[in-house]
């Protein structure tokens, strides 16, 4: 059995834990992002020439192009890396250029540790009793609007930013890792970067990014799943409700516009024993979500520090179920071949 691409996932997720993403590397999904940015503006001027009749049609029909364009410059850009590093490698009777490639981008593709810090850093503030401080560092993870958040606000934010990153950040990428190499996680963080930046239900996106919002929820649909189960579990190791954080999970799981984030939202809010969801301000429009969990008792700054280790711990499990998933069906190809 070729162990290879275990190997180098296992690598990439330890690295990611100890460095994270170190400010002063240049990283591949800024440049995905400036891609992302530079077709948006080329679309857009096409699409600006058509009457005031066509263009929701004519954006969304754009949007559909962004995807195409962005998906395949990345997919192939990947592809042709890892290709030439196998070349390479052939030439010089090593694999040590491919095996260093194929860690650096799929630890490209992880945030676990990333998350962790950047979200500390609003709990550091609220400790330090600075609520403007901690919603500036909660500006830099949310795209709600954070100037007039109370610290309840403050705390809810962070913790649902961190429970529905734990499926974006990490449990996706590295399910596309084991599912097709450093190409697939690409592709995915293509897709999940396209979201963040056009998937707004707002009046400059509702029909440009349309279609990066729906890919988005298609290509998270599983993991979601596999992160509300796996919480519980993590929940359980860590001593908080486990029992609670399943039956929260099952009860909200729709208690969301997304057909995703509820299970990773809900599942953390059980597990805590605390109200997620509520009014958010995002572009200077209140959008109502229902809730999530039971309200229990008040949310503290505390509650992101344990949502973190949930993080934490949910990570490593989901490698372990990946990585044992990834060697089974690896004996049943095997014995059918």
């Amino acid at each position: 059995m070729d162990f290879f691409l275990i190997y180098c996932i296992c690598i990439a997720y330890l690295i990611d834990l100890l460095i994270g993403d170190p400010y002063w590397l240049p990283h591949p999904i800024c440049a995905i992002g400036k891609l992302i940015s530079k077709a948006e503006e080329s679309l857009r001027m096409i699409v600006d020439k058509t009457s005031s009749v066509e263009k929701a049609k004519a954006e969304k029909t754009a949007g559909v192009f962004l995807v195409f364009i962005v998906i395949g410059i990345v997919g192939l850009t990947v592809s042709i890396i890892i290709y030439l590093a196998e070349y390479i490698d052939r030439w010089t009777f090593s694999s040590a250029l491919s095996v260093i490639l194929t860690i650096y981008l799929i630890f490209a593709c992880l945030a676990t540790r990333c998350l962790a810090v950047e979200t500390k850093k609003v709990y550091i503030a609220l400790k330090n009793g600075d609520l403007a401080e901690a919603r500036k560092m909660l500006s830099y993870l949310v795209g709600r609007e954070t100037s007039q958040l109370s610290e309840k606000e403050v705390i809810r934010a962070a913790v649902e930013t961190v429970a529905e990153n734990i499926v974006d950040g990490i449990i996706s990428p590295l399910f596309y890792a084991f599912l097709g190499g450093p190409v697939l996680a690409f592709v995915y963080k293509a897709v999940n970067t396209m979201d963040s930046m056009v998937g707004y239900m707002n009046d400059k996106y509702i029909h440009f990014g349309w279609a990066a919002a729906k890919l988005d929820d298609a290509a998270n649909y599983i993991p979601a799943r596999i992160t509300g189960f796996i919480i519980p579990i993590a929940s359980a190791i860590l001593g908080f409700r486990a029992a609670h954080s399943c039956h929260v999970m099952w009860r909200d799981r729709r208690n969301h516009k997304s057909p995703n984030c509820a299970y990773p939202e809900a599942a953390v809010a059980g597990a805590l024993g605390v109200q997620l969801g509520g009014t958010n301000t995002y572009f200077g429009t209140q959008v109502y979500k229902p809730t999530i969990g039971d309200d229990n008792r008040p949310l503290r700054p505390e509650d992101i520090l344990y949502t973190i280790r949930i993080a934490y711990m949910t990570s490593f499990l989901s490698l372990i179920v990946f990585i044992t998933g990834y060697i089974f069906i690896q004996n049943v190809l095997t014995s059918l071949l």
